[in-house]
């Protein structure tokens, strides 16, 4: 398993680091995982899942007309 940080979160997903942190708090994005007091990581897979699933809903949009 390996702990990613907020920068290569940033450049996987092309969010803004504000965008994450809003998905975060609205529980549409992996939580992170806390390091310690003042740093934070998160589950490079769960992060790799999240990508594959907009993939996905991507190509259901497109097969139903709304893409």
């Amino acid at each position: 398993m390996r702990l990613i940080r907020i920068s290569e979160v940033i450049d996987m997903t092309g969010l803004s680091r504000s965008c994450i942190y809003r998905y975060i708090n609205e529980e549409r994005f992996p939580m992170s995982v806390s390091l310690s007091p003042r740093s934070v990581a998160w589950v490079e897979s769960e992060i790799q899942q999240w990508i594959a699933e907009r993939v996905e809903r991507r190509h259901d949009n497109a097969l139903y007309g709304y893409g």
